[in-house]
């Protein structure tokens, strides 16, 4: 039994964490206000985590941990490559819109540009490529793709399909889910598509 409280512990301090980092962003957290919210002394904080840096570390890692699962559920491996792409980042992108700390800590670089701040979002950033990364290799060793720079052609469609959905609207009318798709698939197959004959 006694082996578990560590555990409960941590679990609750990085809960506790994860409110403050939302609510009041990373430079305003303090170790301080986490003991707080989670109802432990400092002390107990600094044996799991000896920074607030590392305490942040956590919660980033965590959070792209939570990225990966949303993105792997969305994929129906009977669907064709562009499809679950399409798929994938509509629910990344609204998973980011949504999520609190996220929200918080993109406001937080708006405004006062906060470093750590900065670094999460870009860790966050990096695995969403890694992701796609991964799916475009895959996609390259079975044909569904010609032979491309995996880690640009995430990059690249990611920004076009944020370009789409999001940059767009800023100064035209928004486009639907389904035009978004339609036509970041219509331009993803005429740039990276596998070449098939036509009958």
């Amino acid at each position: 039994m006694e082996q578990k409280k560590p555990v409960d512990r941590r679990t609750q301090i990085v809960e506790a964490a994860g409110q403050s980092f939302a609510m009041f962003g990373y430079k305003a957290t303090t170790m301080e206000l986490v003991s707080k919210i989670a109802a432990v002394g400092k002390g107990t904080i600094y044996t799991f985590f000896p920074t607030k840096e590392d305490l942040f570390g956590e919660i980033i890692r965590q959070l792209t941990l939570e990225l990966r699962i949303v993105a792997e559920r969305t994929i129906d491996h009977k669907r064709p490559f562009f499809e679950n792409l399409a798929d994938v980042l509509y629910e990344l992108l609204i998973f980011r819109e949504k999520h609190e700390l996220i929200v918080k800590l993109s406001q937080e670089v708006r405004d006062i540009g906060t470093p750590m701040a900065k670094e999460g979002i870009a860790k966050m950033e990096q695995a969403i490529v890694q992701f796609i990364q991964q799916r475009v290799s895959t996609a390259v060793q079975k044909g569904e793709l010609r032979q491309v720079d995996a880690e640009l052609t995430a990059f690249v469609m990611i920004r076009l399909y944020l370009a789409l959905a999001v940059e767009w609207s800023k100064e035209h009318e928004s486009l639907t889910k389904e035009e978004v798709t339609s036509y970041f698939i219509s331009l993803m197959k005429n740039g990276v598509g596998a070449k098939v004959e036509e009958c």
